[in-house]
Parts: C-alpha cells; sequence; structure tokens
C-alpha cells in the first residue's frame, strides 16, 4: 500500500488497490460519476450532478471544490494544461477529467453499489423494476 503523508491527512498514490478506497463519499462519487463520459470544470460537474439528481444532490463551491483538491492530491482527477474550447471559454476555468486510476475506483464503487441494490431487492426492499 503507497501512502504519502500531506498536511497531515493521507494522500493515496495510484498504486493503491481502488477496492481498498470503498465506500466513497457521496460527493466523491458524483464527481467521478460527471467526469466519466468527458472533461469538465467545476460550474459544469457541479450543474450536471444536479441535473442527473434531479435536485436531490446539490454539491456547493466548498464541497466541489475541497473533494476536487483531495481527488487531485490523490491521483483520481487531474487538471488539464489545455482548455477544451480556448476560443469561447472562460479563461479562469479548471477542467479536469479521470485519470486511470479515478476510472477504476468510479467502476469499483459503482459496482459496489449495484451489489447493494441486487441485496436490497434479495430483501423485497426494491420491486424488480425499481433502480
Amino acid at each position: 500500500m503507497a501512502i504519502e503523508l500531506e498536511d497531515e491527512r493521507e494522500v493515496v498514490t495510484k498504486e493503491e488497490n481502488p477496492e481498498d478506497l470503498l465506500p466513497l463519499t457521496p460527493a466523491m462519487f458524483h464527481i467521478l460519476l460527471a467526469l466519466a463520459d468527458r472533461e469538465r470544470h467545476g460550474y459544469d460537474i457541479m450543474r450536471e450532478v444536479d441535473e442527473r439528481t434531479e435536485g436531490k444532490m446539490r454539491l456547493g463551491p466548498g464541497t466541489l471544490y475541497g473533494s476536487i483538491k483531495r481527488m487531485l492530491q490523490s491521483g483520481w482527477i487531474e487538471e488539464l494544461e489545455e482548455r477544451p474550447d480556448s476560443e469561447s471559454d472562460d479563461e479562469r476555468r479548471r477542467y479536469y477529467r479521470l485519470t486511470d486510476f479515478g476510472y477504476r475506483l468510479a467502476v469499483a464503487e459503482a459496482e459496489r453499489l449495484a451489489r447493494m441494490v441486487k441485496a436490497a431487492r434479495n430483501k423485497k426492499l426494491l420491486s424488480a423494476r425499481s433502480v
């Protein structure tokens, strides 16, 4: 297990097994989900999470950027050096994307959650038509 200490917090490096980091916080999983299909800037991440959850999960700026900072330090996401559309975009925006490790971590958490939903169905907590 590769761990570095930074500012008295543990920062997990890319050599870590994704399964060892589960479960993720809801905010971190939603950020990984938002970045799973394309690069996004912070406000776009907040907007995508809000739309996907129909307003049930709202990431405020403190939660979003605090999570992004930890995820950058841990190697789950990375900041793009160039903006995707530099001509029509605000130069102050920072864009983020998943690293290979971040993608593997998102897959591991999605699989964990799928197992939980299956267990809930088996216990008759959800119908077969439920999410």
